[in-house]
This record gives C-alpha cells, sequence and structure tokens, in this order.
C-alpha cells in the first residue's frame, strides 16, 4: 500500500491479513508512488510511523517499485492480501505478477472487496479544499527531485491559470499525468498586466500574483526573478519568496534594463561578470533562512551567440559558488545545442538538477529531456498564448454579429465556469 492517506479500506485489509498469520506490509517508497501519481503528502518514514503504530501489523518493508516480485521472492508469503481495485488500470499488470509468482511455491492471493464510500481521490480533493502550508510547499520541489527524474512545470499568471494546473491531469497506461507544479512567469504576468517583459512589474505586483495563486492551490512554484535587480534588492525577494512557501527563484545572468531572452541579440543585452553574477547568487543564498529554498542560475550565453564553452564555464562557477540548479537556456528551433551543453554538463563533479523551457525548440519530447539529463521541464508561456487568440475570435464575432449567440460554441457554459471555482456553485 501507498498509505499516504489511511482511511478504514487500509483497516479492513489489515485487520482481514492479520486472521491469516504475521503481517509484513509492502510500503510503496516516495519514488514508486511518484512513478504513476502525485508525490505523496507525507514521506516515506512519515507513512512507515503511521503503519507501524497499527495493530496487527508485525513488520513493515520498503516496496521500491510497483513491481512486488522482488520482495514476493525473498519473503515467500503463505498468502498476498489486497484490495480488489487493482484488477483494472495501472496495477492490472502487477496483480498478474503477483499472481504468477505465489504459483511458485503455492501461495494464494486474497482479494478484500473496495470498502465503499471511501474514495482516496475525493480525500485528496478534501485536502486540496483544506490548501497547504508555506514550509509543506517550500519543501515539495526538493522532495520531488530526489523521487522523479523529470518535473513538469507549467506557467501561471492568475489564480485561474493556477487553478487549471492544479487540476488538470490526464489518464494513461501509466497512471495519473499532471503538471507537478507552477512557473510564476514575468512575461505572461507582465502580459496579463498589459505591460511589457521589462520588469516593469515591480516585485509587489508580482507577489499579489502570486498570493492569487497560492490562495488556490497546493502544487510548489518556481518564481521567474528576472535579474534578479542589484544584489541588495535579491536579498528581500529571498526573504519573502521564502516566507510564502515559493520552492525556488530563478535568476539570469544578465544586467541592465531587461529584455526577453527569445530576442537575443536582436536587442541589447548585456551579460553579468561571472564574478558579479556569484557575488548575487551568495547574497540571496545568504538571505535564506532555511536551505529549502532553491536558487537556480539562468545562462543566458547560448541565447548571446557566446557559445557551449561560456555556458560551462559559466555553469563551473556558479555550481561552485552555491547555486542548486541551472538553467540552460535557447532560442533555436531544434534542442542540438541544449543537448550538446548536458552532455558536457552532466561531467561534472558537483552537478545540480538542471532545467530546460523549450519554447522555441517545442517539438522535443519530455522523454528526450529526460534522457539527456534535464531535471525540470518548464513551458513557460502556452497558457497566455492559447488564451489570448481566443479571447479576440470572441470579441470579434460579438462585433461582426452584434450579439454573442454566435460565439456560444467557443465559450465555457455560465453554469461549467461558475461550478469551475470552488464554492462557486
Amino acid at each position: 500500500m501507498s498509505a499516504d492517506l489511511v482511511h478504514t479500506g487500509h483497516l479492513n485489509i489489515i485487520k482481514k491479513a492479520s486472521g491469516l498469520g504475521e503481517v509484513i506490509v509492502g510500503l510503496l517508497t516516495d519514488a514508486a508512488i511518484a512513478s504513476y501519481k502525485r508525490v505523496p503528502y507525507l514521506t516515506f518514514e512519515q507513512r512507515k510511523e503511521v503503519i507501524e503504530s497499527i495493530k496487527g501489523v508485525s513488520q513493515v518493508v520498503p516496496q521500491t517499485t510497483l513491481d512486488y516480485i522482488p520482495n514476493l521472492e525473498k519473503i515467500k508469503p503463505n498468502y498476498v492480501v489486497h484490495g480488489d481495485d487493482w484488477k483494472e488500470g495501472v496495477q492490472k499488470k502487477t496483480r498478474q505478477g503477483v499472481i504468477d509468482a505465489l504459483a511458485k511455491w503455492g501461495g494464494e492471493l486474497i482479494e478484500i472487496p473496495y470498502t465503499k464510500g471511501i474514495s482516496s481521490t475525493q480525500l485528496r480533493g478534501a485536502l486540496n479544499e483544506v490548501g497547504t502550508t508555506p514550509q509543506i510547499r517550500l519543501k515539495s520541489l526538493r522532495r520531488m527531485l530526489q523521487v522523479r527524474p523529470l518535473v513538469r512545470f507549467i506557467e501561471v499568471h492568475d489564480g485561474l491559470t493556477g487553478l487549471i494546473v492544479e487540476n488538470t491531469h490526464i489518464e494513461t497506461e501509466q497512471g495519473i499525468r499532471e503538471f507537478d507544479g507552477m512557473w510564476g512567469s514575468s512575461l505572461t504576468d507582465s502580459t496579463a498586466k498589459g505591460k511589457p517583459d521589462i520588469e516593469a512589474v515591480d516585485v509587489s505586483s508580482r507577489v499579489e500574483t502570486l498570493n492569487e495563486v497560492l490562495e488556490v492551490t497546493t502544487k510548489p512554484i518556481i518564481y521567474d526573478a528576472d535579474t534578479g535587480g542589484k544584489p541588495e534588492h535579491f536579498v528581500f525577494t529571498v526573504k519573502t519568496l521564502e516566507r510564502l512557501g515559493i520552492s525556488a527563484a530563478i535568476i539570469e545572468d544578465k544586467v541592465g534594463l531587461k529584455k526577453n531572452s527569445l530576442f537575443g541579440t536582436d536587442v541589447p543585452q548585456t551579460q553579468d561578470s561571472i564574478e558579479g553574477f556569484c557575488h548575487k547568487i551568495q547574497m540571496g543564498r545568504n538571505a535564506r533562512a532555511t536551505d529549502d529554498f532553491m536558487i537556480i542560475a539562468r545562462i543566458e550565453s547560448l541565447i548571446l551567440n557566446k557559445g557551449i564553452e561560456d555556458a560551462l564555464t559559466r555553469a563551473k562557477a556558479y555550481l561552485d559558488c552555491g547555486v542548486d540548479g541551472i538553467m540552460i537556456h535557447s532560442r533555436q528551433k531544434t534542442p542540438d545545442e541544449i543537448f550538446a551543453f548536458c552532455r558536457e554538463y552532466n561531467k561534472l563533479p558537483n552537478r545540480k538538477p538542471l532545467v530546460a523551457v523549450p519554447s522555441s525548440y517545442n517539438s522535443v519530447t519530455e522523454k528526450e529531456l529526460m534522457d539527456n539529463g534535464i531535471n525540470i521541464v518548464i513551458y513557460g508561456n502556452q497558457l497566455i498564448r492559447s488564451a489570448y487568440p481566443a479571447m479576440v475570435n470572441t470579441a470579434k464575432s460579438i462585433l461582426a454579429n452584434q450579439r454573442a449567440f454566435e460565439a456560444n460554441d467557443l465559450m465555457m457554459p455560465i453554469k461549467e465556469i461558475l461550478e469551475l471555482i470552488p464554492g462557486g456553485k
């Protein structure tokens, strides 16, 4: 079992199992759970402590994968007791593997009927409505990076987009697929406010947007801190973000008036000196109250056509001065130069998590990114880019027809939009 949320269904299974003999619980690790659904709320050690305290449990062993066979062959139990809700879905193959393994020594699978009226999904939904704490959210990105080879973030620029990221998921053969967290994008935040992406929206206004998102979500947030401003100002940004429960800030190694990186050398952009940027990183690190908050350095060498060697030199220096991760950016249409950087970066002895934002080279797949050592993929601006044309088309339809009827198919029904927001019904 995963036992992230222990309910009467779990207790019923343990009770039935204890009538058959000594009960050994195979407890899924964080990594095993994260392989098919959201990272558990409680850590493995916390969940282990809960299960060990339940009457009838004699031992808890780590279940490191969804394949139970290694543990079964080691223990050779007379019985495997499990709920009957794994006959379909992501655990169907696991179930058959258990049956085949037990047959080798005459063991028996006993399936307990699913406890009616209990839904882990509903319980998780109730937890989401209650919300989370800044401390739990702050730690969540580091936890994810420990148990997943790749985590998936997408931009948010208001509470509604936060709800989309929080709740949107699909069912796959491998389990539930969803976004792991949110990217507090300066581009989309400023665009939503009708202002240029030149750090014209100050930190206080950016924090107001973050608060809108924080109030209705539980997933971790990575904050787009642009250049971070002056080192003395970045100190206060770090303190504010950490207090709010933001998991990380990404700062780019440029100085002067910020211009969007995708313009490249078409507009004046100045890269900071290595010494100057390391000083900013160190001041930010010293401002943290805990090690949970991550400062990630965004390298602009490829954007400015300075080449991979310059990017690697900077990566080594930033890692040496204590940065918690590296983001490598490119405006090329293919990921070739990103992957060339990855090959060399992955050889570094003090390698830290690597971030990619495939906005221009958007044909790349997550598997390709993962295979090249990318740990965090950020979809940096797709939600606002899809929302704008949809709203323009609706506005044009109303102008053309002098009524809203023709735009009906372009819009959600009023009832659905009201029910989209918790408490709106």
